[in-house]
């Protein structure tokens, strides 16, 4: 985990409204829960970190879901020409 989140995804965490901020809270993962509960990191803080994770998981799971299809479709074709 990250000790201090980019201005990039501060700057949004600054942006979330309450219902927003609430709702990413209640994703958390334990250990920025604790840092925030610790005094080591501002909620915002917490928040930009949580936002980031997020970010970077769904770049992961787009660029697994793309190979996977691209596979799908590769795999299409070999059967189709076979046929």
């Amino acid at each position: 985990m990250r000790k201090k989140p980019s201005e990039e995804y501060l700057e949004k965490a600054k942006l979330l409204s309450k219902e927003e901020t609430e709702r990413l809270m209640s994703r958390m993962r334990t250990k920025p829960m604790c840092k925030m509960q610790d005094a080591k990191l501002s909620p915002v803080e917490c928040i930009a970190i949580q936002l980031e994770m997020e970010a970077e998981q769904l770049k992961e799971w787009r660029a697994k879901t793309a190979a996977m299809r691209a596979k799908e479709r590769l795999s299409g074709q070999i059967s189709s020409d076979r046929l």
